[in-house]
């Protein structure tokens, strides 16, 4: 391969692993059905960069860098808003604050009432091992921003655990 060659290879691979700002739109229709089941407060934005995450089918989305080990998106949280109690089974889940603060609750897997709970801001991080549920709230008075990764190509939909306002809500 000659050098030119090379480097048109290298340009080539580096844009087609850029995801920019300027490409991306924070998605408030994606986890829409929570809000319509739940009210407001379940309402959050999705900014997807890697793959599709856990919110659904978003192969379509051309904009989205294609996952092959893992996904990683934004959420924007408003104040006093809430993402309910979910497990993933088939992935651990994390969570890296850019801005705002926010309250993650671990739950008992027999018993969903018995919580810890932490509160994280700028720069925190708590991984969530699969398979153990959680939640989140955005106890700040300003939007909560933060990275999810989850640790899967193509992760499963999360299941709500009888405890979960959302259980028995399905897309």
């Amino acid at each position: 391969m000659s050098t030119v060659e090379t480097h048109t290879d290298l340009e080539t691979l580096i844009d087609a692993c850029i995801a920019s700002r300027e490409s991306r739109y924070e998605d408030w229709d994606t986890l829409g059905f929570q809000a319509a089941a739940g009210g407001d407060r379940f309402r959050r934005g999705q900014i997807r960069y890697i793959g599709s995450g856990a919110t659904g089918n978003h192969e379509d989305d051309a904009r989205t860098l294609p996952a092959e080990h893992f996904t990683f998106s934004n959420m924007r949280l408003p104040a006093g808003a809430v993402g309910p109690e979910h497990t993933h089974h088939d992935a651990e889940e994390v969570f890296f604050v850019l801005e705002g603060t926010l309250e993650v609750a671990l739950h008992d897997v027999e018993d969903g009432t018995k919580t810890a709970k932490r509160v994280l801001g700028y720069r925190d991080l708590i991984r969530v091992p699969a398979g153990v549920p959680r939640s989140l709230r955005n106890v700040g008075e300003t939007d909560a921003l933060f990275c999810v990764v989850i640790g899967s190509r193509k992760p499963r939909l999360p299941t709500y655990p009888e405890s979960s306002e959302m259980y028995g809500v399905t897309r």
